[in-house]
């Protein structure tokens, strides 16, 4: 087993990803918010302990919850870890000119250093950092060019780092090794078949020392490889997308033919009603392109050409497996009892009538100007009902009313818990600790585990072949 180290952890997205596996375990994992760090501890197994705090090996598995500033390394000299993950929160990453080193000064932010911090301490094989793509473009992309420049030179830079963090928990020494970033870039999560419009940025480092005992033959098919996977290269779903309709009724789309008319039916002449101005054209360019045959439109909208017959035959294979690898095959998530409570649901009856009005692939703007409108101009992700053939919209963790997801059934308000849970690609058997609004935020501040299983198996090459 492959021991992972996890910082930022928020109920276990990451973590549950490498776990599906069967060939890495969370040895130490770190979460601020109490709630969460529950949720994982109970989910994979693990000790829970408080801020501050000095673990050893012996501890492990452990789960600290507290400020990751009160978390010292320092009795861990001995413990080697494959992999540190984490996704810091960068808000207060900020780059400025100043007449410095190659005309910038950095000021990095604070989470994001103590990341580089346990980076420098455990001295981990690789690690991989998740972030927003909007860092990349951060300061004109100077902050994102420091955070790599960091992670390759760490020996130069380690002194910075160790102001930033404000803390070092009595580890002085500075790092023996740099990191080979051998991937950085935006993935995106649909196209590796979660069933949702989710992009993140993923840098992956690789210690430099055993970068270089692989040489650079290796390291050149080492990159590729990575790129080949985590682009989607390696499958069909880069292409054929998993929707939300496939994971919430655990059927593929070809199974799914009857389920379907009888969704797009409940929308039939929605277009009659004279307080709905849109409605008349959304007939015209959506409506009316319909078949209301599944697999045909899923085509159409999800602008696919097929080569062959075949083609479209092991797409939906790929989608099957799927289903079957996170427990969801033949199991309609409303018939789900789950015993933390996330399949229940209420709405109010003023929600109700306004999503009433709003068809597949809509939001408020499609009531804008009648009595069911609200506020929220610009905003696509309020009052949105998602296209049952498409994947859904970006599961967000919090906001106020418009936010929380919705169904594309048209009797249907909000989403439950559970079905946010399964278009994130949450197994049915992780169960949460909280609130609802509490288990919102944690399943939308996650990162969805069928991605981080993904990038799982893709590190699994890299570390056969490293010592």
């Amino acid at each position: 087993m492959y021991k992972v180290v996890s910082l930022f952890s928020g109920a276990g997205g990451f973590d549950w990803g490498f776990h599906l596996t069967s060939k890495f375990t969370t040895c130490l994992a770190n979460e601020l918010k109490a709630v969460p760090a529950e949720t994982f501890a109970k989910n994979l197994s693990m000790k829970l302990v408080h801020t501050p705090a000095s673990p050893h090996e012996e501890d492990q598995p452990l789960m600290i919850q507290g400020d990751v500033a009160e978390v010292s390394f320092a009795c861990l000299n001995g413990f080697e870890p494959h992999l540190l993950v984490g996704g810091p929160p960068c808000q207060d990453f900020s780059v400025v000119k100043a007449g410095q080193r190659k005309g910038i000064q950095v000021k990095r932010g604070r989470l994001y250093a103590q990341f580089v911090r346990a980076v420098t301490a455990l001295q981990p094989s690789m690690f991989v950092f998740e972030n927003v793509p909007g860092l990349m473009s951060t300061n004109k992309g100077q902050a994102y060019d420091t955070i790599l420049e960091d992670f390759t030179n760490l020996r130069i830079r380690w002194r910075e780092i160790q102001e930033a963090s404000q803390v070092d928990n009595g580890w002085k020494r500075r790092s023996k090794h740099g990191y080979e970033i051998i991937f950085n870039g935006v993935v995106d999560a649909s196209k590796l078949g979660v069933p949702q419009t989710r992009r993140r940025l993923i840098i992956i480092g690789l210690r430099d020392d055993l970068a270089h005992e692989l040489g650079l033959f290796r390291m050149v098919q080492i990159r590729e490889h990575l790129k080949h996977e985590l682009t989607g290269a390696g499958s069909l779903m880069s292409r054929y997308p998993v929707t939300c309709m496939e994971v919430l009724e655990g059927r593929t789309i070809i199974e799914l033919q009857k389920k379907y008319k009888e969704v797009m039916d409940a929308y039939d002449k929605l277009w009659n009603n004279p307080l709905l101005p849109k409605a008349a054209d959304w007939k015209r360019k959506v409506w009316d392109s319909l078949s209301f045959d599944a697999l045909k439109d899923y085509l159409l909208v999800n602008h696919i050409q097929p080569k062959n017959t075949s083609e479209i035959e092991k797409a939906m294979s790929e989608h099957g497996e799927v289903l079957k690898k996170l427990g969801y095959f033949g199991q309609r998530v409303d018939k789900l009892k789950p015993k933390d409570g996330t399949n229940q649901v209420q709405e109010s009856d003023s929600v109700m009538e306004r999503m009433r009005r709003i068809p597949p692939g809509q939001n408020h703007e499609f009531v804008r100007g009648t009595p069911w409108h609200v506020e929220g101009r610009g905003i696509s992700l309020i009052y949105r009902r998602p296209y049952p053939l498409k994947p859904a919209p970006t599961v967000v963790a919090y906001g106020g009313g418009g936010t929380w997801g919705y169904h594309y059934e048209r009797d249907r308000g909000k989403l439950a818990n559970r079905e946010r849970a399964r278009i994130q690609t949450f197994t049915d058997d992780f169960l949460f600790a909280g609130s609802p609004g509490e288990i919102r935020g944690q399943i939308g501040e996650a990162v969805p585990p069928l991605l981080a299983e993904k990038i799982a198996n893709a590190l699994l090459k890299v570390l056969s072949v490293v010592k």
